[in-house]
């Protein structure tokens, strides 16, 4: 298959005129005249890499907590539709035995995979998180970080944990970060910790923080928290829920300018109640409702989103984001997270090809998973 004519964001993530060349499922050859015997002109389209969501509970009806085969294959139809070509499904705070069943069912769909986006393994949000901060995760769930426990659910399921939350100011957290941050990316999440705290836990090994801004004390000019060490550490990458309702679009732009291109991370976060219409939905067994696409407990806590990775590109380079920018954040950085990046994230000879053709308006044209062609609009 030969995409041609299109402006292409190269691995260094510049814009270049290149035709694509795709033979199996991989990227085989980059630039000008290439021919063969399938070929699509993508005049006036630029073609970035497929989305890579790391952070995603559920969609259409379906979420990960369901621990449900047939749910998570849902769910790959729907996000490849939207330009996400590899995705995380993510737990929620729930029972032991309710992680270990999700963690069961993606196995399953790893080792089967539905038609769709590419499952790229497991985010593991909680049950290792503060009470006082628990959001819309279940308190009754909520636990001190045990490494053990966790170190078990690893092994047992074949090591598919590609990232998992902590609040590094809980009792045994040390202990947890030593341990977790050599078999997977240690993120804090829904948190009290203070600076002081959230410094600590990069020196043990935490490299990533959950949805920055929510869930955690803002950031002030005598308490920096959570939210100032990140801009104050060049190791960490933050993840952004970009629906403009979680984060004001100004406080996005200042994000991205103080963490850079290499830095942010875009994800969902959505909820079963994403691609479905406004009403009542539920989140790791809390009722939600859904208004104008704001996801909300019954005290108004926001809960998850609705919203997907291409949509929030767009917002993004409405809210003044540069182009490049925002397709790095939802691509490479979050393949980068998940050590998948020698696979997914650019386009690059050798790595899968997964891409999304976006027209001038940056609507979807044409996605390709796995060197397929997934979704056509032309």
């Amino acid at each position: 298959m030969i995409l041609k004519n299109a402006k292409i964001v190269d691995d260094s993530f510049h814009l270049c005129n290149a035709d694509l060349a795709l033979e199996g499922d991989k990227i085989s050859s980059i630039g000008p005249g290439l021919s063969g015997k399938e070929e699509y002109d993508f005049s006036g389209c630029v073609i970035v890499p497929g989305f890579v969501d790391i952070h995603i509970h559920g969609c259409v009806g379906a979420d990960t907590c369901d621990a449900d085969a047939d749910g998570l294959a849902k769910m790959c139809a729907k996000l490849v539709r939207e330009g996400v070509t590899s995705f995380c499904p993510t737990t929620m705070t729930v029972s032991h035995e309710g992680i270990a069943q999700a963690l069961e069912s993606v196995r399953e769909c790893m080792v089967h995979p539905p038609k769709g986006a590419a499952i790229a393994g497991v985010n593991m949000e909680g049950p290792y998180i503060s009470i006082h901060r628990k959001g819309a995760q279940a308190g009754e769930h909520v636990k001190n970080p045990d490494f053990t426990e966790f170190k078990n659910l690893y092994d047992t399921y074949g090591g598919i944990i590609k990232l998992v939350d902590i609040a590094p100011e809980c009792p045994g957290a040390d202990e947890f970060i030593r341990g977790a941050s050599r078999l997977c990316t240690v993120s804090i999440a829904h948190t009290t910790a203070d600076y002081a705290a959230a410094r600590h836990a990069f020196e043990l090994g935490v490299s990533h923080v959950t949805h920055l801004y929510n869930a955690m004390p803002g950031l002030t000019h005598r308490e920096p928290g959570v939210v100032g060490a990140v801009f104050d550490d060049g190791r960490v990458t933050a993840e952004i829920i970009c629906d403009g309702l979680h984060i004001d679009p100004a406080v996005l732009r200042i994000t991205f300018g103080i963490l850079g291109k290499d830095r942010v991370v875009v994800i969902s976060d959505s909820m079963r109640a994403a691609g479905q219409p406004d009403g009542v939905s539920d989140l790791g067994g809390q009722t939600v409702y859904v208004k104008n696409g704001a996801a909300r407990l019954e005290d108004g806590t926001l809960a998850g989103s609705t919203t997907n990775l291409h949509q929030e590109v767009k917002n993004l380079v409405g809210f003044g984001i540069p182009f490049l920018q925002a397709v790095q954040a939802a691509t490479l950085n979050p393949a980068r997270e998940i050590h998948e990046e020698d696979k997914i994230g650019s386009i690059k000879v050798g790595k899968y090809a997964d891409l999304v053709v976006l027209d001038s308006e940056l609507n979807i044209k044409m996605v390709v998973a796995r060197g397929k062609i997934a979704v056509d609009n032309r």
